[in-house]
């Protein structure tokens, strides 16, 4: 890694919200040096139910770079197939493919109160977080200097100044984000969720997620299993809007709706609760000196588990951002694309999610014409199977089209794959995952471990690594690492990238493709600079 001068020493950036996201941010943001203030209006953490449950092998590998990505992993359970059913008919089972070799599952499930406690013990361990509990931001002033938050606290009024603040406060920010001026546009689903934690014994079900359309124990209607640690399941029954929980409990209802599913077994009820489902986002995800992130800024159903999975690459994104202007590695310009990006992002999670809800609770007899047609057919018609939608699981977004990314005509996008596979390799979209070895080192690293700690190039045959460095050293003083492919690689990097000889391929902090230019220097600085938020104009 080359040496850069750096080492931030202003006043600490507030974080929002002390939630997964919140807490992902403070500790991303600590582990580039940057001091967080971390607020959140409740008087202490509150562990209810499972909530959001199912965490993607991306995020993971972000938890991993504070320390926790491991660790939620290993107390996670691991689940690899997610099976669809229409009534007693299994229409398909998806398998999670892995570009690479990634050290991390598809997916594990664990309670979001468990994650937060594990997230607070790295927390406990950084001495440049510090927790503020029972504080709620009652107003926001910005200026050319930074923020000044206004809180109540337990002791009276307080006054906190911040360079930056990242707004992580959850779905109920609505003084908030009515004091940034925001608009919170979007749609309620009319029908509810019941959903109930239960400890039992379901052999065979350990590892897989189940999801029924129309079984005969919920007509009409869906249900969604998922295996949780310590032999709990989730269930997710489609209700009516009339449901009433209390009654169900009362008439013996419930009991009967969960062995229509588990059958005449022994079993626990841990927690259950009633949701309905909102598609909404903020028209901007930056004001200023303001980024805002999670449910904050965008809620989706959970079909797909693409809320907290979200929320956490928004807090990789802005903490990447904050820590290079911070330290003077690259201009404010870099922070407008944090709205670009994420925007994008929560834009394309709602539109998947709300195809899948329209498919679940269509709106129209056509609908329901529509939905029932596909699922009669895709019984015995593979072809109708691509049309049946039981949610289209949680993965990185794809930065194709991002300011920050210098797109390359012979490596297009093709666009979204299907389900349950990984996208092309191309610039925008996210560094396969792969074990390489250091030169000088007896460690066995990843690519994505050294891609987070600044900027990446790895180079392949026929490149002059010196020349390389030269040009990335001029373009930015960010901390930044040239690596030979040939170095490092077994093959299998090269391989699923299609390297071809010549190429610079240019790495972004959090370890998404930001260029794959052929290595002459005006190119590679153009890219280098516009990976940064300040493109330049060069002559082909």
């Amino acid at each position: 890694m080359a040496e850069k001068a750096g080492g931030y020493a202003g006043e600490a950036v507030a974080v929002i919200g002390n939630g997964p996201v919140g807490q992902t941010t403070a500790l991303l943001l600590a582990r580039w040096g940057i001091p967080v203030v971390l607020l959140d209006v409740r008087p202490a953490r509150s562990a209810v139910g499972s909530k959001a449950i199912v965490q993607q092998r991306d995020v993971l590998d972000v938890w991993e770079s504070v320390g926790a990505g491991r660790h939620i992993a290993a107390e996670g359970l691991t689940w690899t197939r997610a099976r669809t059913f229409y009534r007693n008919h299994e229409l398909f089972c998806l398998e999670f493919r892995d570009p690479g070799r990634s050290t991390f599952p598809p997916f594990v499930n664990i309670s979001q109160s468990r994650t937060e406690e594990i997230l607070d013990e790295r927390i406990a361990a950084e001495p440049l977080i510090k927790s503020r509990w029972a504080t709620e931001v009652t107003g926001v002033s910005q200026h050319d200097a930074g923020v000044t938050l206004t809180c109540q606290a337990p002791d009276g009024v307080q006054t906190i100044r911040a360079p930056f603040v990242v707004a992580c406060g959850g779905p109920r920010s609505d003084p908030l984000r009515a004091a940034l001026g925001l608009r919170f546009p979007g749609r309620t689903f009319e029908d509810h969720f019941l959903i109930c934690d239960i400890r039992t014994e379901l052999p065979g079900w350990e590892r897989e997620r189940r999801f029924y359309f129309d079984p005969e124990w919920n007509p009409g209607r869906q249900v969604l299993i998922h295996p949780c640690p310590d032999s709990v399941f989730r269930i997710d029954w489609q209700v009516p809007p009339d449901f009433d929980l209390a009654r169900e409990e009362t008439n013996g209802g419930l009991d009967r709706r969960i062995r229509h599913v588990i059958g005449d077994r022994d079993y626990q009820l841990v927690w259950h609760s009633v949701y309905r489902f909102h598609a909404r986002h903020v028209d901007r995800m930056r004001i200023e000196r303001v980024l805002v992130a999670g449910d904050c800024a965008h809620l989706v159903s959970p079909f797909g588990a693409r809320g907290l999975n979200s929320g956490v690459q928004d807090a990789e994104n802005a903490a990447w951002k904050i820590a290079f202007v911070l330290n003077g590695w690259a201009d404010d310009g870099l922070l407008e694309s944090y709205h670009d990006e994420r925007l994008a992002a929560a834009i394309e999670n709602i539109n998947v999610t709300s195809d899948t809800m329209d498919f679940l609770v269509p709106q129209s007899t056509e609908s329901w014409s529509y939905r029932r047609n596909v699922l009669e057919r895709a019984v015995d018609d593979p072809s109708a199977r691509a049309l049946v939608d039981s949610g289209r699981l949680a993965e990185p977004f794809w930065y194709v089209d991002s300011p920050l990314t210098t797109p390359n005509p012979e490596r297009r996008f093709p666009g979204r794959p299907p389900r349950g596979q990984a996208p092309a390799i191309a610039p925008g979209v996210i560094l396969p995952d792969v074990p390489i070895r250091i030169p000088g080192s007896a460690r066995i690293s990843r690519t994505r471990e050294i891609a987070r700690d600044g900027l990446l190039a790895l180079t392949t045959n026929g490149v002059d690594v010196s020349e390389v460095s030269a040009v990335i050293g001029a373009a930015t003083s960010a901390p930044f690492r040239v690596l030979p492919l040939a170095d490092i690689d077994d093959g299998t990097l090269a391989d699923v990238i299609e390297a071809k000889p010549g190429e610079v391929w240019l790495i972004r902090p959090d370890a998404h493709i930001a260029a794959a230019v052929v290595a002459t220097p005006d190119i590679l600085h153009a890219a280098v600079k516009r990976c940064l938020g300040s493109p330049v104009t060069i002559r082909t």
